[in-house]
């Protein structure tokens, strides 16, 4: 009998396990949230000022998820230029999976997906500010696996409105993952980092 699993409760061990998933701890296989990352202008640098203080304001009561996208996601998103040509966005793709054995089937629906026709760009999980993103990385993980394209590397991004992490996964063979340093929106220029990192995945895209 096939087992039918929500991307929601499926946890990283089940991904592993199902989909034989390795983590990838080679310093080298996700350089690109640290290496060549672009500068900032002034007017750049303002507007993560901005979208620092709202946040902070806001978060004096419970934020959820809507919140979460509206106030941080939005703002990150434009900055990076992925509201621009090449770019698309679609919101609540339906994602499916089925494991090597076809035993297990994971449904779901990508809070945010980012693509350049026809290749995923970056998939988004925002949750609620209250949530870990040990919570979202699971479910971004599975959703990335659905991704068609074996060919070129998938990158992911998750998000509590207050702290990032990037994902990165090739599908040559086994499928490797690996991840990012959690940045924090209270940590100094985190939030600068961020949107640089956003930017420059950006960039390798319209290169390549």
């Amino acid at each position: 009998m096939v087992q039918v699993i929500q991307a929601k409760d499926i946890a990283l061990a089940e991904l592993i396990e199902q989909f034989n998933l390795q983590l990838a701890d080679e310093e080298e296989f996700f350089l690109e949230w640290r290496h060549d990352l672009p500068e900032f202008t002034d007017l750049e640098k303002q507007s993560l000022n901005e979208v620092k203080a709202e946040y902070l304001h806001l978060s004096r009561y419970p934020i959820l998820e809507p919140v979460v996208k509206m106030v941080v996601l939005s703002p990150l998103l434009r900055l990076a230029g992925f509201y621009q040509p090449p770019f698309y966005i679609a919101s609540e793709q339906e994602v499916e999976i089925s494991s090597l054995d076809e035993g297990t089937i994971i449904r779901g629906r990508i809070d945010i997906l980012v693509f350049h026709p026809p290749f995923w760009v970056l998939v988004i999980e925002a949750k609620r500010a209250q949530y870990s993103l040990e919570v979202a990385i699971p479910q971004a993980l599975a959703y990335m696996l659905d991704n068609p394209d074996t060919e070129k590397p998938m990158y992911g991004f998750v998000t509590n409105g207050r702290e990032f992490q990037f994902i990165k996964l090739t599908k040559q063979d086994t499928p490797r993952y690996a991840l990012s340093y959690t940045l924090s929106l209270n940590r100094g220029d985190d939030l600068h980092t961020v949107v640089k990192v956003l930017k420059r995945l950006a960039d390798l895209i319209r290169n390549s």
